[in-house]
Order: C-alpha cells, then sequence, then structure tokens
C-alpha cells in the first residue's frame, strides 16, 4: 500500500485567562512595588515608582508566549483507552464446620472508555536556553485515508488544550 505524508502547523493559540485586574492591581499596589496581572488574555506587569506614578508594560507580545509546550498524535484513534473494572465485588466464603472462611477474588473486565489514549508522536518544546518553538512538525508517513489528528498544547501555566482535526490523505 503506498503511504503519504502530513504535517501540522500550529497558527493560532488564544487563552481568555483573568486573574486580578489591572485598575485593582493600580489601587492596591504601593509606590516601587509591581504586581503581574493577567486580564483578557494578555500578561501585564503594572509598576509604580516611587512618585506613584502608574506604569504597566504587556509581556505577552504574540500568541506564541503563551505555549510552553506542543505535541501531536497523526493517527488519534489508533489506541483505544482501555480500563480494568471490577466485574463483581469480592465476596466472602461460606464457614463449613471449623474451616477458615474461603475469600473469592474479585473478577475484572477490561473496558472500552470511548476515547482514545493521546500518544505523544512529535514535540517542541521551549528550554531556558533556548526560546524558540517549531511551528512545523516534522512530515510523518501514513497510509492514505482518513485519520484524527490530535494536537495537544500546554501554555505557560502548565494547562493543556486538545483539538483534533479529521484529514483526508
Amino acid at each position: 500500500m503506498k503511504k503519504n505524508s502530513v504535517a501540522v502547523e500550529l497558527t493560532d493559540f488564544s487563552v481568555f485567562y483573568s486573574q486580578d485586574s489591572i485598575a485593582h492591581a493600580e489601587a492596591t499596589l504601593k509606590n516601587k512595588g509591581s504586581k503581574i496581572v493577567v486580564e483578557k488574555g494578555q500578561i501585564v506587569k503594572v509598576s509604580k515608582d516611587k512618585d506613584g506614578i502608574v506604569m504597566r508594560e504587556q509581556l505577552t507580545q504574540h500568541w506564541t508566549d503563551w505555549i510552553d509546550y506542543w505535541s501531536v498524535d497523526f493517527d488519534f484513534e489508533n489506541k483505544r483507552e482501555i480500563i480494568r473494572v471490577q466485574k463483581s465485588p469480592a465476596g466472602q466464603g461460606a464457614l463449613e464446620g471449623l474451616e477458615a472462611p474461603q475469600m473469592e477474588l474479585p473478577e475484572y473486565e477490561e473496558v472500552w472508555t470511548g476515547d482514545y489514549v493521546f500518544e505523544n508522536e512529535w514535540q517542541s518544546f521551549r528550554t531556558k536556553k533556548d526560546r524558540k518553538l517549531e511551528m512545523i512538525s516534522v512530515s510523518q508517513e501514513v497510509i492514505p485515508g482518513r485519520r484524527k489528528i490530535a494536537v495537544k498544547v500546554v501554555d505557560i501555566f502548565g494547562n493543556d488544550t486538545m483539538t483534533i482535526v479529521e484529514v483526508s490523505v
């Protein structure tokens, strides 16, 4: 069977966090103090100088500033998420004369949760020394047909978001 290849480009990411407000930070900040505020998806450093003059510095300049790590699963639905659940609760055996009770071991069965396991097949992440991210994944050989590709993004606060895209190759 002939194989083709597919690559993924991360073109956008947005957050809508708010933590505190700029107005509140300005009102409660002491002279020569500063505070980091997250408002409407932007990180802003609010500072007051020794004379009480307030300054704002927007720390997020581009949508990529929010991304710490991103990864791709090129065939998301190829591995079902299976869990083991107890079939029947453990029971106790009957006493026969002076014999010790017999314990029945619980039985388990494997059940599909309806979801799939994300397999991290490619990734790009920042380090302290190298702050750049690759925005296009490697090209992955795939068998032609319909498939679902999952893209997971972890932001600078450690929150992860996943998007699943259906493609035809």
